[in-house]
């Protein structure tokens, strides 16, 4: 059967101050939570795959409203509309075609997949759940044994395009996405994986109209996807380097499955160019472990914790050098480049965002978040925050056996950029530790959760079993420290499902 399920949730928000909400009242929803004191409310409807048939469908679509006064914008209306999912899927065996506007699946979820993932970056640093999505089309390829290998080694990958809709620097800036992943199952319980995920933005409208772009031609776009230097119609940057802004990060997960419990070891190491691609940024990137119980009605069932380094970049010099024509005229085996600044380029100066949120890690913030002069309505100038340290602990379980909720707690040392560091003096062009550098420290929490009011045996109850599920969600949140401003904030709403 192919049934479908609709719900439809109405949230409250409201902080302590008159700035923005809590850093984790926003950050992983997906763009659509307001982002001062207001109100949200979604609606979504969606099927799943019949696993009993050999071609199978599925479709989803959700739409948002948000309403909240913006003091940086103050023309605005204070609703604002949004196509949050709308999308239509067809599998056939390992392989998957998503069309249209749909989110990517997190990983290291807790007692609910309704609560999100228990990681901050979802266990994809390239995409989290962040940002809005973007329409365009993914060809997804699950695990394959390869040939004569006794099903030891399997091959994964991804492959897509997409349009970015927001109101960015460089208008219409087109993506593409590549994944490829290997992976060993040396026994039933052990598995090793290695995944290379990448993406490419390119083409687009410049601002300025004597500014050289990138066409949008079949020659260029076989460029784009081998990761080539730009022909004829290019810009000088694309011609000299890699066509558009290009990056990604490399995933290592070691995983292993007991009868009553699995235990995840993952080091996701993002890369902006050749150099991070060749680990000269060692030691940058994320590191999550996670332990969780297969019973998730416990009060503790998943236990994580991750930490985050991205203050190396390749280093503090950049030691490529180009003519005129785009011509690398560095000598043979010269060609580190060293402040990688992820998420970041100087062309596309929106960078790795979509509607004003980071595609990417949310603790790399785009500009403006710290001061109070960013909005998601505006144009991102570029992200303000790549150079961070971390440590970020999460819980997850159902309290009393039955209600879900997971706890947070994430503390960071905040840098901004070699080039513009929020303290002192540059590290930029000094040898490596030369600089004492000083950070924001910062420290944000959150405690959310959901409370199924279809159980308990009372009459209203009892109705609300027998036409639909409805459930009380709750969060509470609290910033403290030099990045943001000190607040605290609470969610609540509710949610009414129909469908399984």
């Amino acid at each position: 059967m192919n049934d479908f399920i609709v719900s439809l949730m109405l949230l409250g928000a409201m902080s302590s101050s008159d700035g923005y909400l809590p850093y984790w009242a926003t950050t992983n929803q997906y763009g659509l939570m307001p982002e001062r004191n207001g109100s949200m409310a979604l609606i979504k409807a969606q099927s799943e795959f019949d696993d009993e048939k050999t071609l199978q469908w599925r479709w989803g679509t959700s739409l948002a409203v948000n309403s909240f006064n913006n003091p940086l914008d103050p023309a605005s209306s204070p609703v604002h509309p949004m196509v949050d999912q709308l999308y239509g899927s067809l599998r056939w065996s390992k392989f998957t075609v998503d069309l249209g506007m749909k989110h990517r699946e997190n990983e290291f979820l807790g007692a609910s997949s309704n609560l999100g993932s228990l990681s901050v970056t979802g266990g994809h640093l390239v995409e989290t759940g962040n940002a809005r999505s973007m329409p365009g089309y993914l060809v997804t390829m699950e695990p394959v044994a390869v040939p004569f290998t006794g099903k030891h080694f399997l091959l994964s990958g991804a492959y897509g395009d997409y349009a970015t809709t927001d109101n960015r620097f460089v208008k219409g800036a087109l993506v593409h996405r590549t994944r490829i992943g290997f992976h060993l199952e040396p026994t039933e319980r052990l598995s090793l994986s290695a995944t290379l995920d990448h993406y490419a933005m390119w083409a687009g409208t410049h601002p300025d109209p004597e500014k050289e772009h990138t066409e949008v031609t079949f020659e260029n776009y076989i460029r784009v996807v081998t990761g080539s230097h730009a022909g004829a119609g290019g810009t000088l940057s694309d011609r000299a380097n890699v066509i558009g802004d290009q990056g990604g990060s490399e995933i290592f997960k070691l995983e292993y499955r007991a009868d009553a419990w699995t235990f995840t070891a993952q080091h996701d190491i993002p890369y902006a160019d050749g150099s991070g691609m060749g680990f000269q940024n060692f030691p940058d990137g994320v590191n999550t472990l996670h332990f969780g119980w297969k019973d998730k009605n416990r009060w503790i069932s998943d236990i994580l914790y991750e930490h985050q380094y991205t203050m190396f970049q390749s280093g503090t010099f950049n030691q490529e050098e180009f003519d005129d024509e785009g011509h690398n005229i560095n000598p043979p085996g010269v060609s580190t480049v060293g402040g990688d600044n992820y998420f970041n380029n100087g062309y596309y100066r929106s960078g790795w965002t979509h509607h004003g949120y980071t595609i990417g890690d949310p603790l790399i913030i785009p500009t403006g978040r710290h001061d109070g002069t960013w909005s998601s309505a505006l144009t991102t100038p570029h992200l303000e925050n790549t150079r961070l340290k971390s440590h970020h602990f999460a819980l997850g379980g159902k309290l009393f056996r039955k209600h879900p909720y997971k706890l947070m707690l994430t503390y960071s040392d905040n840098y901004g950029t070699y080039y513009t560091p929020y303290l002192g003096e540059s590290q930029w062009e000094h040898e490596w530790g030369t600089v004492r550098e000083t950070g924001l420290k910062q420290l944000s929490a959150a405690f959310v959760g959901e409370v199924n009011l279809s159980r308990g045996g009372s009459r209203a109850g009892g109705l609300a079993s027998r036409y639909g599920h409805l459930t009380a969600l709750y969060g509470l949140y609290l910033d403290r420290g030099q990045l943001y401003n000190d607040t605290a904030g609470l969610t609540l709403g509710v949610r009414y499902t129909i469908g399984r």
